[in-house]
């Protein structure tokens, strides 16, 4: 290590850790990230099975047009000219089949009404009342529209407040519609009567101004952030875990690192779970009943995966994410043994642009922790033949539930492998192997929310389960992280101009 003291560390290279990374050292800072794991990226990182990559959380993204808000936060993290994507079918980058029925999603909000319309003939206005709250919602959050920031609530009140169902359901009587508008629910582990308004209408407004896949994969994002921070000086350290942090006076010192020792710094943000970071520091520093809070939080739900390799020339290219439904959307993840899986969602992953056979995809459906929990003591590769058993199980149903839907597509499967819950844990650091973090409750705000301040005056928190789920959610609440140290102000003039 050539540093033996940093301006910042960041705990964990997540894509909150290196958006992190990247604003400080840019901003003049010596900047080390430690990772625990051998290759950067959280979940942003892919993996090669029988030649091929797939994506472990981050499939594809949106807002990537010129001047939309993702393609101005990654122009200033220096990465925009240098990724390579492909957009999603403009008429339908969301396919919802709910019922026998499918609908499509279309970008662009006139586009979506005129789509969705004629399925729906008598709730026009309903439809059209949808797309212009979430707009609403988008245009009044500053850090999403890059409108003027006149006070630090970034977020308006009555879109915290109020759940997306029952805003929903007050928007429309159809019961049918009502599950329409909420097919997209496993973008960030929605709980019906619990998640707010502003996840739901965020998120798809940022797809809905379009759409995009990113040929080879999620960890180009985390490859070009790496170059970047290291272009600034900043040092990015994998396979090695911060074990723990000392604090004096409720201010941190330093971060002691497995194999490299104590590592002296004057700030520290930590993209880990809230509840990973309450083992690093001693006991006395958080109150209990700070602990009990974040020990207590609900976390999303998980999923079991299985990852497809398409015989050559089989398969035709979906453009789109299939989201099938059985039910209700909303208890999607309230389920029996004989029942599983109410519901899945279906992607072909982007090899190159204009590609006209799937080479590969993924399928996934929601998966309790409770159904793995008796293994949670266990290591990968050792879990013996009734873990081997279940995954078998599950991956049959699944594949037999895709069959329906696609006929054909068992046939033309060359190869596949699994995920569970207890894998998502091991491969990402989440919690339970929770998707999104914790649930976020609009009864529970104040409980709910973790704040990227903490009790010890220089070290903040960022990553998914500060702000907001997904990749605009994890960036900006980086920047909230970093604001801390640079100021808020500063910080945004600094990206608006950057950005332009």
């Amino acid at each position: 290590m050539s540093e033996s003291r940093y301006n910042a560390v960041i705990i964990g290279s997540g894509l909150g850790g290196l958006v992190s990374a990247y604003i400080l050292s840019k901003n003049g800072m010596k900047v080390a990230v430690f990772e625990k794991h051998s290759v950067p990226g959280g979940c942003l990182q892919s993996f090669s099975r029988g030649g091929v990559r797939f994506e472990t959380g981050m499939h594809y993204i949106g807002s990537m047009g010129e001047g939309e808000a993702l393609y101005r936060y990654f122009k200033y993290l220096g990465i925009v000219d240098n990724l390579p994507l492909s957009k999603m079918d403009e008429d339908a980058y969301e396919l919802i089949s709910f019922n026998g029925e499918r609908y499509r999603y279309a970008t662009g909000h006139e586009r979506f009404i005129d789509t969705l319309s004629p399925q729906f003939p008598g709730n026009v206005g309903d439809i059209r009342e949808y797309v212009s709250m979430c707009a609403h919602v988008t245009e009044t959050s500053p850090m999403y529209s890059f409108g003027p920031h006149d006070n630090i609530a970034l977020l308006n009140p009555d879109h915290v407040l109020k759940s997306v169902s029952e805003v929903i359901d007050g928007i429309t009587a159809n019961p049918r519609l009502r599950n329409v508008l909420t097919g997209i629910s496993p973008l960030y582990g929605g709980v019906k009567d619990v998640t707010p308004l502003y996840i739901h209408a965020l998120i798809w407004d940022f797809y809905n101004k379009g759409a995009y896949r990113i040929v080879g994969g999620s960890d180009r994002i985390a490859a070009l952030l790496c170059d970047r921070i290291r272009s600034f000086g900043g040092e990015i350290f994998t396979g090695s875990e911060v074990l723990s942090i000392e604090t004096r006076d409720y201010v941190a010192g330093a971060v002691n690192v497995k194999g490299m020792g104590r590592v002296e710094c004057d700030w520290i943000i930590s993209d880990i779970h809230p509840q990973l970071v309450l083992d690093l520091v001693e006991p006395h520093v958080f109150r209990k009943v700070y602990k009990d809070r974040i020990r207590s939080l609900r976390q999303t739900t998980s999923n079991f995966s299985v990852y497809i390799k398409f015989k050559p020339g089989r398969v035709p290219y979906l453009n789109s994410n299939f989201y099938h439904y059985r039910g209700d959307v909303w208890g999607c993840s309230d389920y029996t043994a004989e029942d599983w899986p109410k519901s899945f969602l279906y992607m072909h992953q982007c090899s190159g642009k204009d590609q006209r056979f799937a080479t590969h995809a993924i399928i996934f459906a929601y998966m309790n922790w409770a159904d793995v929990e008796q293994w949670a003591d266990t290591t990968v590769g050792h879990r013996g033949e009734a873990y081997r058993e279940f995954k078998e199980r599950c991956r049959e149903k699944l594949l037999a539930r895709l069959e329906s839907e696609f006929p054909g597509t068992l046939d033309a499967i060359e190869d596949s492998w699994t995920s569970t819950p207890l894998t998502y844990r091991d491969y990402t650091g989440t919690i339970e192997g929770s998707m999104y973090g914790i649930v976020h409750d609009k009864a529970r705000l104040s409980q709910t929310t973790v704040s990227q301040r903490t009790k010890v005056r220089n070290l903040f928190l960022a990553g998914q389960n500060i702000n907001s789920h997904g990749i605009l959610g994890v960036t900006i609440g980086a920047i909230l992280a970093c604001s801390e140290l640079l100021g808020f102000d500063y910080l945004v003039t600094q990206i608006k101009k950057q950005s332009e």
